[in-house]
């Protein structure tokens, strides 16, 4: 109590809960994209209720890696080397989350493009997802955001009870806001299609920070608002001629 009073008072703590809560915010997007997607392809009735339990499980798999600091923060730790690099378990959770998001991805694009839904490329069977196939999956890149987001708050301060509000606004945007992007997805099919594009991306530059190559999230996030602001000019373009 003694802590929370102090920081309260605080004008350096107060500067490093706004930062980190954008920061959080940031990060949650790529999360609410994947969830946003992956939910609209269940049947209408469980789409919120599957959007709530992914956000859910995102905020309960965050407070719980809260409470394991000391171990979040050995996951850095080189476990071997090669190609003169040393991986570390957060590498090595990160590789494995963008290989899956790549392929997630691509699967998806590929479902989007083709005419003629039968035999799926990837799974030699049609297409299909169950509610929880669709937990599952989410709860998978849950973990993966997670541990970025959490790695990415302790670098940012020392203090557990500013990571707890940031993480706990963070996600609360989040769920606030999942309904009505997943909407806006639903009935904007070419924002798809981008929404995927930016999947691929980030699972390449997951990829990529395993293997010890640094992207700067700012390069990341400045393209996807430019293909975002380009792509509601096209929608305002269609829109304007279908009024004519």
């Amino acid at each position: 109590m003694d802590q929370i009073l102090t920081l309260a008072t605080d004008p350096t703590a107060w500067v490093a809960l706004a930062t980190l809560v954008v920061m959080e915010v940031v990060l949650g997007i790529d999360n609410l994209i994947f969830i946003s997607i992956l939910t609209n392809k269940l049947p209408a009735h469980q789409q919120a209720k599957a959007r709530k339990i992914g956000i859910g499980l995102a905020l309960v798999l965050r407070l719980a890696l809260l409470g394991t600091i000391a171990i979040i923060v050995r996951l850095t730790d080189p476990l071997f080397t090669a190609f003169d690099h040393g991986f570390s378990w957060r590498d090595l959770i990160l590789i494995a989350g963008g290989l899956f998001l790549v392929w997630k991805a691509t699967k998806e694009i590929h479902h989007n493009m083709d005419p003629d839904p039968g035999s799926d490329l990837f799974e030699g069977r049609k297409a299909q997802i169950s509610f929880a196939s669709a937990i599952v999956q989410i709860l998978l890149l849950d973990l993966v955001f997670s541990i970025d987001s959490i790695i990415t708050a302790v670098g940012m301060t020392d203090h557990v009870p500013i990571m707890v509000i940031a993480v706990v606004t963070a996600v609360t945007v989040m769920l606030l806001a999942a309904d009505l992007l997943a909407r806006f997805i639903q009935k904007n099919p070419t924002v798809v299609m981008l929404a995927l594009g930016f999947l691929l991306m980030i699972g390449m530059v997951l990829i990529a920070e395993g293997f010890g190559a640094h992207v700067p999230k700012g390069y990341i996030y400045a393209a996807m608002a430019f293909s975002a602001l380009i792509e509601i000019l096209n929608m305002l373009s269609r829109r304007a001629k279908r009024a004519q």
